[in-house]
C-alpha cells in the first residue's frame, strides 16, 4: 500500500484539511464580534439553525426570538437608538412581512438594521410560497432603497458581511445580506 500525500505543513496526518476550514456560521460570528453586534433577533429557520445555536451558546450575544420578523426589526431598531448594535436573522418567506416596517420605520428614520436572510425559493424549492417571496424580495429592497447583496461563496462571505455592516452604520441605513443555498447547502441534508 502506497502512503498518501504528506500532510499540509503544521498539520497532524490524522486531521482532514476540511475539518480545519471555518464554516460559514463561524465566519459570520467572527464578523459580528468585530462589529460589536451583540444583539441577535430571529424567527426560527432550519438553514440558520446551526448559526442560531452557536450564537445562543456564546455569552457575548443576547439572542431573542420574537413571534414575527417585524418585531425582530423593531427590537433591533430600538436597541440601536439605545446605543446597542443588533442584527435580524430570517428566511426569505419571513421577509414578506417586512415592507411596512422597513418603509415606515428604518428607512425614513435612518436606523441601520442589518438583516441576514437565508434564501429559499430557488434551486429546487418545493414550496410555492417560498418561490413567490424570493421573486419579490430583491425588488422590494430596491424599491425602499435598502442595499442588499447575495453571498454564494464562502470565500466572499467575510468581505461582503464586513463591508455591508460598515456601510450600514456609516450611512445609517439598513442592509440585507442574502445567504444563497449555494453557500448554506449541506451535503446529505
Amino acid at each position: 500500500m502506497k502512503p498518501g500525500p504528506p500532510p499540509a505543513p503544521g498539520l497532524a496526518p490524522s486531521v482532514p484539511r476540511a475539518a480545519l476550514d471555518p464554516s460559514w456560521e463561524e465566519l459570520v460570528i467572527e464578523v459580528l464580534r468585530e462589529h460589536e453586534i451583540s444583539l441577535v433577533t430571529y424567527v426560527p429557520d432550519r438553514v440558520l439553525g446551526p448559526l442560531i445555536e452557536r450564537l445562543d451558546a456564546d455569552s457575548f450575544f443576547t439572542v431573542l426570538s420574537p413571534a414575527r420578523e417585524e418585531e425582530a426589526v423593531g427590537i433591533v431598531a430600538g436597541a440601536y437608538l439605545a446605543g446597542k448594535k443588533g442584527i435580524v436573522l430570517m428566511q426569505t418567506s419571513g421577509f414578506a412581512t417586512l415592507p411596512n416596517v422597513l418603509a415606515s420605520l428604518t428607512v425614513p428614520f435612518r436606523i441601520p438594521v442589518p438583516m441576514l436572510v437565508s434564501e429559499r425559493g430557488t434551486l429546487g424549492e418545493f414550496q410555492l410560497g417560498q418561490a413567490m417571496v424570493c421573486r419579490v424580495m430583491r425588488p422590494i429592497l430596491d424599491a425602499v432603497g435598502i442595499e442588499h447583496h447575495t453571498i454564494d461563496r464562502i470565500e466572499d462571505l467575510t468581505f461582503v458581511i464586513d463591508a455591508m455592516l460598515r456601510q450600514a452604520y456609516a450611512t445609517q441605513e439598513s442592509a440585507a445580506m442574502i445567504l444563497s443555498p449555494l453557500l448554506t447547502a449541506r451535503v446529505g441534508g
